[in-house]
């Protein structure tokens, strides 16, 4: 018989925080102008009151991106774990409150490897060593689909439009955009994302071993940033197989992302677009001429 706590989402407190600010710039002429620019600020996180990273966010979806950070990293397994986070953007902190504690927390976060991702993100050292372990489902993409998603993005309203500097990352069901985050990393975002997912209803016939709300073998994930190693990997954590990137592909991100035959396609924009792995995975229905 599941327990109570294997059947509660936590509770989260909805912190609102301006994602903009204006400030007064001189340009090449001398003219003194208004412009937006993103927020940018710190959060600490606290695990049952001990202190475990600070994240620098643009604070879009905080709470979400604390429960990501948390399943990415692999210190939780579920979202029913964590019983409540709470954001306080006046102090700049959210505070976890889990149900049983996390085991070996200090082991867990012994070794970490600092990443390349904005904000600089980090990888604790356990993650990197697993990989091996992933299992993607099957899953493809037809042409048609990641054109169709290229100029979703294109369409979509953000930050960025109005004040740049910023990455975003998007959950697709065929060309359908379920969620949309943006933030000053793309490892923020990616996590926003995952934590957003966990907290979905469980689609029919998902696995018992999915640890997220939301199947994943029929999900793309897509990114304005570059596929760097911990992108790939977060994205596979996810149990998503296929990723688009406007950006490029980093060798290291190349290289796990073969080894977990995730299909990692870059350059993306407009008809345009580089497959960089798993070719399989994709279907080319509108070939168009050299």
């Amino acid at each position: 018989m599941p327990s109570a706590d294997s059947q509660r989402l936590p509770r989260l407190t909805q912190a609102q925080a301006p994602l903009t600010q204006a400030i007064a710039v001189v340009n090449e002429f001398g003219e003194t102008r208004a412009l937006d620019i993103p927020a940018e600020r710190a959060l600490t996180v606290y695990v049952d009151k001990r202190e475990l990273v600070t994240l620098m966010t643009l604070g879009a979806q905080p709470e979400w991106l604390v429960l990501g950070y948390l399943l990415n990293q692999r210190l939780i397994k579920a979202a029913h774990e964590v019983e409540s986070i709470t954001v306080d953007w006046e102090v700049g902190a959210a505070a976890v409150k889990t149900h049983h504690g996390i085991a070996n927390l200090t082991e867990k976060t012994a070794k970490r490897v600092v990443t390349t991702g904005c904000g600089q993100g980090s990888v604790f050292g356990e993650l990197m060593a697993d990989v091996d372990t992933i299992a993607l489902p099957e899953a493809t993409l037809t042409q048609s689909a990641l054109y169709g998603i290229v100029n979703a993005i294109r369409l979509h309203d953000s930050v960025y439009k109005a004040a740049g500097s910023v990455h975003g990352c998007a959950l697709f069901q065929g060309e359908t955009m379920l969620m949309f985050v943006e933030d000053v990393g793309r490892h923020n975002a990616i996590d926003a994302i995952a934590g957003w997912m966990a907290l979905q209803p469980t689609d029919a016939g998902n696995s018992a071993a999915q640890r997220t709300g939301l199947r994943a073998d029929d999900k793309v994930f897509y990114t304005t940033g570059r596929l760097t190693s911990e992108m790939v990997i977060k994205s596979a954590q996810m149990g998503v197989p296929i990723v688009v990137s406007r950006s490029g592909i980093t060798q290291m991100g190349h290289a796990v992302a073969q080894r977990l035959d995730l299909c990692a396609i870059g350059r993306a924009t407009n008809k345009r677009f580089l497959c960089f792995s798993a070719p399989q995975r994709l279907v080319l229905d509108a070939l168009i001429p050299a």
